[in-house]
């Protein structure tokens, strides 16, 4: 009896190793593509080379996602997150965003989304550039293109909604209208005209951003 609880045991063990293995590798897939898409482009990015950037075989990279489209898409969805093991855990439970909805102070939580939204823009907006390219050429991946736009205005809009069930908006600011305006101002060609075009700094873009979503959304 002993004997086969023992075998039980390392067998239920070996294969929580190996799902636990499996993981890891194609957490190590999805960072290496966007690695090789941002260097290479969607053209040029191609399954072998992603393969050999995370360091496994093509079979493996295809066992990671659907295609080249697929690992488009977790690399963005990672590039989101922070981060492609990040991009596991619920939005609720990710380190910035869990500090925003657990802050109690209006403008603080202002202050904290604000200063999310540098380090967001900067790690997906060279791999949305590589997708809006590609999509010219590729329909499939307009689809992609609208689940982000989709994807994007439901997540800043909690922000506005946030706000509204905190009692903070200004009196004659609907909470459609603040979706709004959290969706406009904390758009990527907002951070590309400032960051990218004029040079602001990380830290200035985020007290600017910070300041207009304030005066836009909250009473004076």
């Amino acid at each position: 009896m002993s004997g086969s609880t023992g075998n039980a045991h390392r067998r239920r063990y070996d294969a929580t190793g190996r799902r636990a293995k499996a993981a890891r590798t194609r957490l190590a897939v999805i960072d290496a593509s966007y690695r090789v898409f941002v260097q290479r482009g969607y053209g040029g990015a191609t399954i072998p080379l992603i393969a050999a950037e995370a360091g496994v075989s093509v079979e493996t990279v295809y066992r990671a996602a659907p295609g080249k489209a697929g690992l488009l898409a977790a690399a963005v969805q990672a590039a989101l997150a922070g981060g492609a093991e990040r991009a596991e855990r619920p939005v609720e439970e990710r380190g910035a965003i869990a500090r925003v909805i657990a802050e109690p102070d209006p403008r603080r939580v202002i202050e904290l989304y604000a200063a999310s939204q540098p380090g967001l823009w900067s790690r997906t907006g060279p791999l949305l550039r590589v997708l809006d390219a590609a999509a010219v050429s590729e329909p499939a991946l307009i689809g992609l293109q609208q689940q982000l736009a989709e994807q994007r205005r439901h997540g800043q809009g909690r922000l506005a909604d946030q706000l509204h069930g905190m009692g903070a908006l200004r009196a004659d600011l609907p909470v459609e209208r603040a979706r709004d305006i959290v969706w406009t101002l904390c758009a990527q060609a907002t951070f590309d005209a400032l960051v990218t075009s004029c040079g602001w700094a990380h830290s200035d873009y985020a007290q600017w951003l910070a300041r207009m979503l304030t005066a836009a959304l909250l009473e004076p």
